[in-house]
């Protein structure tokens, strides 16, 4: 049998071959297939914790853009701020060397959908007129003795305190928009949806589906609600890979939305 020997590639070849190829690929992957994504900051305390990595299904966003399901109450969506209100408010954009601004990615809750109507009284989140039940996450604050109830935004679906919205008790989601919140309720816990509006779905990245690193972590958080950090990690180490799955009060919620 004869073979034929292939010519060596010339420099363009090693070139796409050797430096070119992966970085289409692992750019393919990452911006169509999937991707992980880090959470900088305690906003999805107690839930999701600083510095965790959580894998990012990215088919399904590009399937939800066009038209072939959505994202729904309870899910965690990985977003940029609106464009509006980073322009207003400085601490929704960071600075790449001094060169440019750009506005950083943010992880929260979905709380409502397009058409919901959303107030928060004392801390209570209500939707379409039903109080949601947030026990998910109020227990831990309660807990540490700053779940709050009293602030601007406790008591108000928009706040003016960063300037971008006027005060409202009580807002209507527009369509293709989704309100978020984070799950840390102290005062101050969380910059969202409350300060600077529903955000575009144009703007979402994905949907956190699970939790993959650290591949451990401490059963408990203890946290300083006058610094706003954590203050210990304590109990046993346990598997920290975790499906982040929607806490049941969104599908009792759903259930009495229907009725």
């Amino acid at each position: 049998m004869t073979r034929l020997n292939k010519p060596a590639p010339g420099p363009l070849g090693k070139l796409w071959k050797e430096v070119l190829e992966p970085i289409v690929f692992a750019v393919v992957i990452t911006q169509f297939v999937a991707t992980l994504v880090g959470v900088d900051g305690v906003s999805m305390m107690p839930n999701l914790r600083d510095h965790e990595r959580v894998f990012v299904p990215k088919y399904e966003t590009w399937l939800h853009k066009a038209g072939v399901g959505d994202f729904k109450r309870g899910d965690i969506l990985i977003f940029k701020p609106p464009r509006e209100a980073a322009a207003q408010a400085p601490n929704l954009t960071k600075s790449a060397f001094g060169l440019w601004t750009y506005r950083p990615f943010l992880i929260k809750r979905v709380i409502g959908l397009p058409g919901d109507r959303i107030r928060i009284e004392g801390g209570e989140v209500f939707v379409n007129g039903v109080k949601l039940d947030q026990s998910w996450t109020t227990d831990f604050w309660r807990e540490q003795g700053c779940w709050d109830t009293q602030s601007d935004l406790a008591n108000g679906a928009a706040s003016s305190a960063a300037g971008i919205l006027p005060d409202q008790p009580e807002i209507t989601v527009p369509g293709g928009h989704y309100f978020v919140m984070g799950d840390n309720r102290t005062a101050g816990g969380s910059e969202d949806s409350r300060l600077f509006g529903p955000v575009l779905q144009r703007d979402v990245a994905g949907r956190a589906a699970a939790v993959i690193w650290p591949i451990m972590r401490k059963t408990t958080a203890h946290y300083d609600c006058s610094s706003g950090r954590v203050s210990e990690f304590s109990g046993a180490n346990v598997l920290n890979w975790r499906v982040l799955e929607r806490p049941d009060a969104f599908n009792t919620l759903k259930t009495q939305l229907a009725k």
